[in-house]
């Protein structure tokens, strides 16, 4: 099993992009959290900025992305929680686990920290930093499978961004999309199975163990 990191175990993809919106609409780039979620979720910081920058046609101010990771920080240590039913979900899930997330190395460890879930992943936690290209290139997920010592076709990858989602099935993995906020479309389009709700996930793991073959599909 490998999961995504912030909106699959943690929380935190509602917080961060709230506030980036927010900080992006500061510079005169109007932009909303929905906009924030189609266009970056999953993208990780430095394909956003790079993004920011072209369209604000300039580099950004001297500071800024210091001053929008404090500010997220801030938030993280008021509200962050880990995600609804994922602590209930690990505890029934028997496969060997592990982490491949855009963030860092640093900030999984404080985010993972926050919510008590470091210590289920000790060891076992992979970022993009780590790899030439981060998601939705296949490379992270090919690094996490190798270092677990796992082929790509007999793991099952939970995402929930379509970048993510990409990277997973170009690696060859059982992919499911966790959708809680009606972006089901999207994620089925990039190739996963969609589920709603973690309460749903030990049971797609069961289906995604007795289907054959490295494309195979839970449902």
């Amino acid at each position: 099993m490998i999961f995504d990191c912030d909106g699959v175990l943690v929380d935190s993809d509602r917080i961060a992009l709230r506030i980036q919106a927010e900080r992006i609409t500061a510079l005169g780039l109007p932009t909303t959290y929905e906009d924030c979620v189609r266009d970056f979720l999953g993208l990780g910081m430095p394909g956003t900025l790079r993004i920011i920058e072209e369209r604000l046609g300039e580099p950004l101010p001297v500071g800024w992305a210091e001053g929008l990771d404090g500010a997220v920080r801030d938030a993280f240590e008021r509200e962050l929680t880990p995600v609804e039913g994922v602590v209930a979900a690990l505890d029934q899930i028997e496969l060997p686990t592990c982490i491949a997330s855009s963030g860092s190395q640093e900030k999984m460890r404080f985010t993972l920290g926050l919510t008590g879930l470091h210590e289920r992943f000790g060891g076992r936690i992979f970022s993009a930093e780590e790899v030439e290209r981060g998601k939705p290139a296949p490379d992270l997920f090919l690094h996490a499978a190798a270092r677990i010592g796992v082929s790509p076709e007999r793991c099952v990858a939970v995402e929930d961004s379509s970048f993510g989602v990409a990277g997973a099935v170009a690696a060859g993995m059982t992919t499911l999309g966790y959708a809680p906020e009606g972006r089901g479309e999207v994620l089925a389009q990039a190739g996963a199975t969609v589920f709603g709700a973690m309460g749903d996930l030990p049971g797609l793991i069961r289906s995604a163990r007795s289907s054959p073959g490295p494309s195979r599909r839970p449902g």
